[in-house]
């Protein structure tokens, strides 16, 4: 069975056009077929201080992975694409991919939420997942993608990336 699947990419160091393109290509490859995705979104980072701006992108993915298998092959990408993990908290990175939404199913596992505990707080995320699916329904909130973008009060800035990227 196919399920819907929204994940957010982003990246604040190295060539994160590249890091961008090379993870929607690994999420093809490992974690299921990209169906849509959202314009690039450059931002400013959210939780943390740095000059180094972030890309940012939503995919639209058709998955047949169980919620932990899909969370282990993001990891597994975030790892190839040169993450490293050894600051807790927030950092710099070259690559993160983080599950917003699983079809409208909510799931509360050891090192998993979904859907993503933060993103309606989270400006970054909201814009391009509104792109995308203005109407989707938050299934904990039940408010739209709209309605939360309209609500949220993040004061980051977030702006689109020339087209043809």
């Amino acid at each position: 069975m196919e399920n819907r699947v929204y994940l957010i990419i982003g990246s604040n160091q190295g060539d994160k056009r590249m890091l961008l393109a090379r993870a929607e290509e690994l999420i093809n490859l490992r974690v299921g077929v990209v169906q849509l995705r959202s314009s690039c979104y450059e931002t400013e980072a959210w939780g943390f201080e740095t000059e180094a701006t972030f890309y940012n992108r939503v995919l639209d993915v058709d998955c047949r992975l169980a919620p932990a298998e899909l969370l282990a092959r993001c990891l597994d990408i975030e790892m190839c694409l040169g993450r490293e993990r050894s600051v807790s908290g927030y950092a710099s990175r070259t690559m993160d991919i983080d599950i917003l939404f699983y079809n409208q199913e909510v799931v509360q596992e050891t090192g998993l939420q979904i859907p993503h505990p933060r993103m309606h707080l989270r400006k970054f995320c909201l814009e391009p997942m509104n792109e995308l699916a203005p109407c989707f329904s938050h299934p904990v909130l039940h408010k739209s993608m709209q309605q939360l973008l309209t609500e949220c009060e993040d004061r980051c800035w977030v702006r689109k990336v020339e087209a043809g990227f």
